[in-house]
């Protein structure tokens, strides 16, 4: 029998209409901290990568907060030839959003909303048996994208 092979989480990868900018809100509002050099890809190994011709994808990635110098990252690209983005959906398939643990609740969506993001859904409080009291929400980023701010109580 084999041994299973060592895995590691990575990052997770947003596409941004402006990466700049979407970059700079998650270092904000959430702490992240860019990382490594600004990324400019092109040419045949993006092609064959994407499966787009002549395609060039910029931008950069953040390490999120808590985890320590080796933590995953957000990697937020935007494309030259990037299609209309759609509206946000909680319940669409495939990745929904992304999850920041906070200690001040009310201040961090308040930055959000500074930032332009939008409430999503509403504040909710639940009781996890065996866990805890959890409060949360759904909002979303200046771009759209779903973010959810959680507190443990």
């Amino acid at each position: 029998m084999n041994p299973r092979p060592k895995i590691r989480y990575a990052h997770v990868n947003i596409i941004a209409a402006d990466w700049r900018q979407l970059m700079q809100f998650y270092v904000e509002v959430f702490d992240c901290v860019p990382v490594s050099t600004e990324r400019d890809h092109r040419g045949k190994h993006t092609d064959d990568l994407t499966g787009i011709n002549d395609v060039r994808v910029c931008g950069q990635h953040l390490r999120v907060p808590g985890h320590g110098e080796n933590g995953p990252t957000i990697e937020i690209f935007t494309y030259n030839k990037q299609l209309p983005a759609s509206k946000p959906a909680i319940n669409r398939p495939g990745f929904a959003h992304i999850a920041f643990e906070v200690d001040d609740f009310e201040g961090v969506r308040q930055q959000i909303l500074n930032w332009g993001g939008k409430d999503y859904g509403k504040e909710v409080t639940v009781d996890i048996p065996g866990a805890g009291k959890l409060t949360l929400i759904y909002m979303t980023d200046p771009e759209g994208n779903i973010v959810e701010l959680q507190k443990w109580h």
